[in-house]
C-alpha cells in the first residue's frame, strides 16, 4: 500500500481466502473530531480461482434495496460455496447513507458525479478515487445497485451503460440479461462520464447497474428483484453453482433506452400531478401531467407533454417541483435488440 498515493487504511487482506468483514478508514478531520475517520464497511469473500466481482450499494444514501440485500450476502454467503472473490461495499457513500440523502452532508457532493475522484480531495472525492484507482484495477466485473431515491419512483430494472468496445458491450448485455429484472434499459446519464458505471466501463469491467423502486422507501418487490438478480449474476459469472431454468419460463429480454427526449422537466414552481402510472404505454404529444399553482388558484395549471413514445419508466417524488425538476421519464424500445 503506497501512502504517497492514497490516505485510506484497512485491515482487510484482499488476497486472503475466506470471509473478512471490516472497514476502509478515510481520514476525516471535521469540526467535532480532529483525528477522526470515516469507517466505510467492506467485506471480501474469496475462494477458488474464479473472477473478482465488486458489489456496490449506497452510491446514493436514499436508495435502500441494494445495501439491504448486500448485507444479506455478507452475513449468509458461505465462502466454501464460492468460486472467485467478492468485494462487497454495501454503503460506499457512508455519510450520505447515514443521513438518508442523495448527496454527502459533509461536502455536498454527489458521489456518482465525482469519478475518477481525487485521493487527497474532499471525502466524497477520496471515496470515488478509492473505487476507481484501487478496486477497479483488481476486478473483472462491477455491479452498482441503485434505486430511484427520494425524488423518483422507477420500474425495477437492470441498466446497460454504453461502451465503445463491441466485445465488452456483448459481455455487459449478457450479464444484464442474466440479472433478469422486469426491464432492461440503456442509460448514459445524459452523457455524463463521471458516474461509477461509466468509469467501470472505461476500465474494461463487465458492468451491471440497477434502478430498483425508489420514492425514498423500501419496496418488497424491488428487494426480491435485487436478491434474485445478485444470485443470477453470481451464477452467470460462474461463482456459485448454476441451476437450470426451463427456457420457456424465462421472460423475453426487451431492451429499452433513455433517449434525449426521455426526461420531462418542469418549467414552473408548483405541484406535479401525473396522469399515468409506471409501466403505462405512452405516446409523443400525449398529456403527461400538470403543474398546479396552489397559492394562486386563478392560474391555469401548466401542462407537460410527452416528447417520445415508450413506457412510463420513472415518476417524480415528492409532488412539489421547481423549474428543472424531472417529473417523468419515458423509456423507448431500442431499435436493435
Amino acid at each position: 500500500m503506497n501512502v504517497t498515493q492514497q490516505a485510506w487504511q484497512t485491515d482487510i487482506d484482499f488476497d486472503k481466502a475466506g470471509k473478512q468483514t471490516g472497514f476502509i478508514r478515510l481520514p476525516y478531520s471535521g469540526h467535532d473530531d480532529a483525528w477522526g475517520v470515516l469507517p466505510v464497511p467492506i467485506a471480501v469473500i474469496s475462494n477458488g480461482e474464479g473472477p473478482t466481482v465488486i458489489l456496490q450499494g449506497g452510491n446514493h444514501g436514499d436508495e435502500y434495496e441494494g445495501p439491504i440485500v448486500l448485507g444479506e450476502v455478507i452475513r449468509e454467503l458461505d465462502p466454501a460455496s464460492l468460486n472467485g472473490r467478492l468485494i462487497i461495499v454495501p454503503a460506499i457513500n457512508l455519510p450520505a447513507v447515514n443521513a438518508g440523502q442523495r448527496v454527502s452532508p459533509i461536502d455536498g457532493l454527489n458521489f456518482n458525479r465525482t469519478f475518477p475522484g481525487d485521493p487527497f480531495g474532499s471525502p466524497t472525492m477520496q471515496l470515488s478515487s478509492l473505487v476507481n484507482d484501487f478496486l477497479f484495477p483488481i476486478a473483472d466485473a462491477f455491479v452498482d445497485l441503485h434505486s430511484g431515491g427520494s425524488s423518483l419512483s422507477i420500474i425495477p430494472s437492470a441498466i446497460i451503460d454504453p461502451s465503445d468496445d463491441p466485445a465488452l458491450t456483448d459481455k455487459i448485455r449478457s450479464a444484464v440479461a442474466a440479472f433478469e429484472a422486469p426491464m432492461t434499459v440503456v442509460i448514459s446519464n445524459r452523457g455524463d462520464p463521471r458516474t461509477s458505471t461509466a468509469s467501470a466501463v472505461r476500465a474494461g469491467l463487465v458492468t451491471v447497474g440497477t434502478e430498483l423502486g425508489g420514492a425514498g422507501t423500501v419496496s418488497p418487490d424491488a428487494i426480491k428483484v435485487c436478491r434474485n438478480g445478485i444470485q443470477n449474476l453470481l451464477r452467470h459469472f460462474g461463482m456459485i453453482e448454476s441451476k437450470s431454468t426451463p427456457a420457456e419460463s424465462r421472460t423475453p429480454n426487451i431492451v429499452h433506452e433513455l433517449t434525449p427526449k426521455a426526461h420531462h422537466l418542469s418549467e414552473d414552481d408548483g405541484v406535479f400531478e401525473p396522469l399515468h402510472t409506471l409501466g403505462t404505454e405512452v405516446r409523443a404529444g400525449q398529456l403527461a401531467g400538470r403543474v398546479h399553482f396552489l397559492s394562486d388558484p386563478r392560474r391555469k395549471p401548466a401542462e407537460l407533454i410527452y416528447a417520445t413514445d415508450g413506457v412510463l419508466y420513472g415518476l417524480r417524488h415528492p409532488g412539489r417541483v421547481r423549474p428543472g425538476n424531472c417529473c417523468a421519464v419515458v423509456a423507448s424500445r431500442c431499435p436493435v435488440q
